[in-house]
């Protein structure tokens, strides 16, 4: 049953490992813009809950889109890492 559940993620991996990293990111962009931190944690456990229980229906129905989706996801990572790596060294 596990695995059966595993299998239809595999496509999404990338996707997800590439996203929570980003959510990182961005959580440290805000503590370091002097974001209140409780605020900002529930902001973001929210926001992955969210997309977690969205993924979690859409995949079987979008899953002949993973390469459409695996691509346009991975470009706004990179765009919003991007931003925030260029606001820190800025020190905006």
């Amino acid at each position: 049953m596990v695995i059966w559940m595993l299998e239809q993620y595999l496509p999404l991996v990338g996707l997800i490992i590439f996203g929570n990293i980003e959510n990182l990111v961005l959580s440290s962009q805000g503590v370091v813009a002097g974001v209140n931190p409780l605020k900002l944690a529930i902001a973001s456990i929210i926001c992955v809950s969210l997309w977690l229980i969205i993924g979690t229906f859409a995949t079987q129905t979008f899953i002949q889109y993973v390469s459409f989706i695996e691509f346009i996801g991975g470009l706004a990572i990179f765009i919003l890492g991007a931003q925030a790596m260029i606001t820190s060294i800025r020190g905006e």
